[in-house]
Parts: C-alpha cells; sequence; structure tokens
C-alpha cells in the first residue's frame, strides 16, 4: 500500500494506492485520446505560428533600421521583443520537446532545430526534457527548482547568504538566457567539484561559448550594423528586447513551479515512483496562469504547466483543451488546482522568494532532507 508522509500537511493522505493508480489509467486516456486525433489542424497551427513569428521579426528589424526616430525605434523594439518570446516560448521550447516530431518536418523536428537562445539546443534538451521533466520538484535532483542560487523549501537550512536571493533572482531574471545556459552547463557544480578541466566540460563550454558568439554577434553587431547611423539606437532596441524577453520567460517559470500551494519533494520520494505517482507529482509539483488566448501563445501554452508536466510532448496548441478534463480530475480525487491570473502568481512567486530568504519564523524541524510531500511507492514501503 502506498505511504505518503508530510511535515505539515498531507495534500493526497485521502488517497488510497488504487485510487493513484487509476487517476494514472484515466490520464493516459486523455494523451491517448490527443496522440490518436493529431492531425492537420494542428500541423497547420505551429506552421503559421513560425510563419507570422518570422514576419514579425523581420518586419520588427526592418523598422528599427529607422530607429533614430522614437516612434520607430519604440515599434521596433515592440515587436522585436515579442517575436523573440514567440520564438523561445511558443516554438522553440515546444519543437525542442518534440511536441512536433510526428509531422517528420526535418525543419520543425527537435533533432535539427536550433533556436535564438545563447543555450545550444542539445544541452538545454538535457537539462530540461530528461531532468527536470524527470524530476520535477525534487529537491536535489531538480536544478530548476531554485537555479541553485535559492532557498525553495522551509526545511532547507537557512544562512545568511540567502538574505541576497531576491537579488540574484532578479538579476538571473535579467539575463536569463545566460542563466539557463550557466545552469544547463552545470557550471556551478562543475567548478565546486574541480571537473572543469575534463575534456568533457571544456567540450561543453566550448559548444555554450560559440553559441554565445552566434548570438552576440547576430544581435548586438550584425543587425546594428546595417542600421547604418541607427547602429547605437538599433543595439539599444535589440538589448532592450532581450531583456523583455528574458524578463517575460523567467516570469513565465517561475509563476509555473513557484508560487504558494506548490509542492517539493525530496528524493526519497520517488524511489519505486510508479506511473501513477509520477503523474500525481506533476500535478502537485506544478501552477498555471489564467487569462487569454492570446496570453496563452505568448507563454508557449506554458500558462497550462499542470498539463504540460503531464504531457510535455503532445501539441503545445491542445493544453487549453485538454485542461477542463485534466481540472475534473483534480476535482473527483480531491486535489488543489493551483491557478491565477499572472499579476497574481507574479505576486506570488516573488512574495515566496522574499519568505524564504528570511530565517523560519518558528524553527525548522530537525529531519534528514528538506521535504513536503513525500510519496513512497508499496516496493519502497
Amino acid at each position: 500500500m502506498t505511504a505518503i508522509q508530510k511535515k505539515t500537511h498531507n495534500p493526497i493522505a485521502h488517497l488510497t494506492a488504487e485510487d493513484i493508480e487509476t487517476l494514472g489509467k484515466e490520464l493516459d486516456a486523455i494523451r491517448d485520446e490527443v496522440v490518436a486525433s493529431r492531425g492537420e489542424r494542428d500541423a497547420a497551427y505551429i506552421r503559421k505560428v513560425i510563419a507570422n513569428q518570422r514576419k514579425l521579426e523581420i518586419g520588427s528589424r526592418a523598422i528599427l533600421l529607422f530607429s533614430l526616430f522614437p516612434p520607430a525605434w519604440v515599434v521596433g523594439t515592440a515587436g522585436l521583443a515579442v517575436a523573440k518570446i514567440l520564438e523561445n516560448m511558443e516554438i522553440g521550447h515546444n519543437v525542442l520537446h518534440g511536441q512536433w516530431d510526428w509531422m517528420r518536418d526535418p525543419k520543425i523536428h527537435s533533432t535539427t532545430w536550433e533556436w535564438d537562445h545563447v543555450s545550444p539546443a542539445e544541452q538545454w534538451k538535457h537539462s530540461h526534457n530528461e531532468l527536470h521533466h524527470t524530476y520535477t520538484n525534487v529537491l536535489g535532483k531538480d536544478n530548476d527548482l531554485g537555479y541553485g542560487i535559492m532557498r525553495v523549501d522551509e526545511d532547507q537550512p537557512w544562512h545568511p547568504v540567502y538574505l541576497g536571493q531576491p537579488l540574484w533572482n532578479l538579476l538571473n531574471a535579467c539575463f536569463f538566457e545566460y542563466g539557463i545556459a550557466a545552469y544547463d552547463l552545470e557550471l556551478g557544480h562543475n567548478l565546486r567539484k574541480g571537473r572543469y578541466k575534463t575534456a568533457e566540460f571544456r567540450a561543453r563550454a566550448k559548444q555554450v561559448r560559440r553559441k554565445i558568439r552566434k548570438q552576440v554577434l547576430k544581435d548586438y553587431l550584425l543587425h546594428p550594423l546595417l542600421s547604418g547611423p541607427s547602429f547605437l539606437s538599433t543595439l539599444a532596441a535589440t538589448f532592450t528586447a532581450n531583456l523583455i524577453r528574458n524578463l517575460w520567460t523567467h516570469s513565465v517559470i517561475m509563476c509555473g513551479h513557484f508560487p504558494e500551494g506548490v509542492e517539493t519533494f525530496e528524493k526519497r520520494s520517488i524511489e519505486g515512483e510508479t506511473r501513477g505517482e509520477w503523474y500525481l507529482r506533476q500535478m502537485l509539483g506544478s501552477a498555471n496562469i489564467s487569462g487569454s488566448r492570446a496570453l496563452h501563445i505568448m507563454t508557449g501554452n506554458l500558462s497550462f504547466q499542470i498539463e504540460h508536466h503531464l504531457y510535455p510532448d503532445l501539441p503545445s496548441n491542445r493544453y487549453q483543451e485538454i485542461a477542463p478534463k485534466v481540472r475534473d480530475l483534480f476535482d473527483r480525487y480531491g486535489l488543489a488546482y493551483t491557478s491565477g491570473p499572472l499579476p497574481k502568481q507574479v505576486f506570488s512567486a516573488w512574495k515566496k522568494v522574499f519568505r524564504l530568504s528570511l530565517p523560519n519564523r518558528r524553527p525548522a524541524r530537525s529531519v534528514p532532507a528538506p521535504v513536503m510531500p513525500v510519496l513512497v511507492s508499496s516496493e519502497a514501503a
């Protein structure tokens, strides 16, 4: 029988092992239904998004040729920021997840796509697809949880260095693509362990440097040079567009895994984890953002983070369709579906960053490792 332990509250104490596995089968059925119905409608959607994104980027860069004029600067910068957000979120992130591999289109495939980002696609796919989505919100296993620079749970030992985590988080948000590149490279871990001298690390670091050089030359030299006398204003516009894209992406991702109500897990919680328990961890460890269709597209449909974590390789345009079915399962199994408007979720995530930067108001419990809910399979129990 599945045993569950929780120090403050247990969100799944009412569920039996049989309940959890039945839940898993119901979630499998939703997935099977979508897979069986994928087709031209979905292919047309992603091709339209890519075409519109490219038109917007080209048009915005053309307008920035005249960026010495303030109206052109504002319009071009705004358009370029939106184009970069679309490329990173709804296109790059989802293509690299393999959501469109079933189309057999070599131009829109996870093995061939290289995105407008300083992190090489291959390295990102390993750290994100293989590690983050496997170990969602598992402390010490999921590096997306606080990016290794923040305290993310009350039972993690507090140290004065955490007083600075609001500042670290803000800097990470402003230069998020570089933070992701360092994270994909596991830079901090490899430096601490002295592995920066290994041939493998040097090869990966070289790949990152090459990608950064390519992005910098494109954004901060080639395109500004094409603007001639508008070089400096176009340079500033590109920097601003990248800043907006980084802040937006960071906010969306923070809202998906860090607001109040989202659970974290300790390492032993996944020992012998069943399919149903894996699904349950995704449900408890993710949060959604409510809003319009335009907002969903601009978030890469990561506003449906719960659905994305349940089905990371399904076409993103299907998440909104299946969300009511997923929410019905939350209701029927007595689980909290964490969701809210973007401002509320951003505020909640940042409130948590500030709260956990300070010592606990009450002494932390003596435990071997930080934990919220712990799911232990029948084999482990």
